[in-house]
């Protein structure tokens, strides 16, 4: 550290989370290169309540958590808490690590788009490198109701039972999930357990920057933006500098937020809150993603047997258009009832019940993010949009979802479980009633992405090129779902660990994996 209390390293980190995590590891394995790491929240090692998968839910709008919310959604639901992890590990160690490759056609929609080298005969041999533990749920986490919602599901929609959702690509089917997590201890296998734990102390090139953070890219003398403004826990402030390049990964919300508070992003909205403009990228917070999800609950006979992994063990997939290989209706199985929206409208709370929650796959309504102030402290506006979609394709995939939800609980084995519909009930029925209910209690998966999106050189609303270099800027990348193009069908946070492996190998130049027979 200098005089100026300014730290230097090769690589600067702004994230510690998943993709930050990947990649801290990674650059690190060179001795002679030193990186850094800024994360805003605490360590995860050895805090049990981080540490232990099923009390993922507990975690939602507490201390590990920045809790951003949305902007008024005329055709959705105004009350979601978009959860983002305040820790290291960051939503690998917030979610519920429900873990899928990505389809080889989501990739291929990211290469029509101009992101050359992102196919998936050159992305998914990256698999073989992670280092996560990720399995289908063990044997002795199989809830009996969630065997007979699996059951049900295949009979009642006429859909295979998928053994391991990431042994080949799938049209449909029901099954347990496949989750990064150790069945024998319910721990996770986050990002930050299976890339930095078994290193964190043995490294001296690696300095992790804990309760730190990030908040504004400033220019050297050269113009680069090579230094990263940082308030540490104790409320001092100070500036972290990088040699070589500073790599964004505070994921989909705060990387663009950083971007922005650092002058780069659309120059009217910026001069228009007194912020300098250093760059005039356009496409800075615009192509907001998510995969939005309604929920319909019962009420079961009596208490559910209590194993589980994470009380979302398992799901089903249906493909309603033929004509894609790959699925485009979702829906997750609550072993308990999810009644956060519900209970809003009036709907009562089961003492002990389950639920469904149609997904939908790849919404085609988008949204943007915006500063609200030039003030750090202050949370940016998140727009998702959800349910605008012109021609009415989201709000179609939760109303066919909601039937058909009804259509696996009246087929046995699950229906003998289930005393009554709680929410919406059956008085509830037609399309126009299905839809109002559906959308006013959707909520998310927490899959924000997009926000700085990738793409080729002639696409004026790139913020990043296929090597996720910051366009038009020396030394900065982007590493996280911000980079996003389009949404990847399922569960993204595999991608994310993708993306990442695949950015250490363009930051240090050494080959990427083989491609083997089946990649596709």
């Amino acid at each position: 550290m200098n005089a100026n209390g300014e730290s230097s390293y090769d690589y600067v980190i702004v994230g510690g989370g998943t993709a930050g995590s990947v990649l801290a590891a990674r650059l690190s394995e060179d001795p002679d290169c030193r990186v850094c790491v800024i994360e805003g929240g605490p360590s995860d090692v050895g805090d049990e309540k981080v540490l232990r998968l099923r009390n993922w839910i507990n975690l939602l709008e507490s201390e590990y958590d920045y809790g951003y919310t949305t902007t008024e959604q005329p055709r959705g639901n105004s009350h979601i808490v978009h959860s983002r992890a305040r820790v290291l590990g960051g939503c690998s160690s917030h979610n519920t690590l429900i873990s899928f490759l990505p389809f080889p056609q989501d990739l291929d929609e990211w290469v029509g788009m101009g992101c050359a080298g992102w196919d998936p005969l050159t992305v998914l041999p990256y698999r073989k490198r992670l280092r996560n533990n990720i399995v289908p749920v063990g044997e002795d986490d199989r809830n009996p109701i969630a065997r007979d919602f699996v059951t049900a599901a295949a009979e009642a929609l006429h859909v295979p039972v998928i053994e391991d959702f990431n042994r080949r690509p799938f049209p449909d089917g029901a099954g347990f999930f496949s989750l990064a997590y150790d069945p024998a201890t319910n721990k996770r296998s986050s990002a930050s357990v299976a890339y930095l734990h078994p290193i964190i102390g043995k490294r001296r090139n690696l300095t992790l920057k804990l309760e730190t953070w990030a908040h504004q890219l400033v220019p050297d003398g050269a113009g680069r933006l090579s230094r990263v403004r940082v308030r540490y826990a104790d409320g001092s402030a100070g500036t972290v500098r990088a040699e070589r390049e500073v790599l964004l990964c505070a994921g989909a919300v705060d990387t663009p937020r950083l971007l922005l508070l650092s002058g780069v992003g659309p120059a009217g909205e910026l001069r228009a809150l007194g912020i300098e403009v250093h760059a005039d990228l356009p496409g800075v917070g615009e192509n907001l993603l998510d995969h939005p999800e309604s929920v319909i609950v019962w009420e079961t006979h009596e208490p559910l047997p209590p194993n589980s992994a994470m009380d979302s063990d398992a799901g089903l997939f249906v493909r309603r258009d033929t004509s894609q290989p790959r699925p485009d209706l979702m829906w997750h199985f609550y072993q308990v009832p999810f009644t956060v929206n519900t209970e809003r409208l009036g709907y009562p709370t089961p003492l002990h019940g389950v639920c469904m929650t149609p997904n939908v796959p790849r919404a085609r309504s988008v949204g943007r993010l915006w500063l609200r102030s030039s003030d750090p402290a202050v949370h940016p506006a998140l727009d998702f949009r959800y349910f605008t979609d012109p021609e009415g394709h989201d709000e179609r995939t939760i109303v066919d979802g909601l039937r058909l939800a009804r259509e696996v609980a009246n087929t046995t084995p699950l229906r003998d479980w289930l005393k009554q519909e709680i929410a919406p009930g059956p008085r509830v029925s037609t399309d126009a009633e299905l839809s109002e209910y559906g959308r006013r209690v959707a909520h998310t998966v927490y899959h924000p992405a997009g926000t700085c999106r990738m793409g080729a050189a002639e696409d004026p609303m790139a913020v990043v090129d296929p090597l996720l270099r910051l366009r038009g800027q020396d030394g900065v990348r982007v590493i996280d779902a911000s980079v996003f193009p389009t949404m990847p069908t399922i569960n993204p946070m595999v991608t994310v660990l993708l993306v990442a492996e695949r950015a250490a190998d363009l930051i240090t130049g050494r080959p990427g994996p083989q491609p083997e027979g089946g990649e596709r």
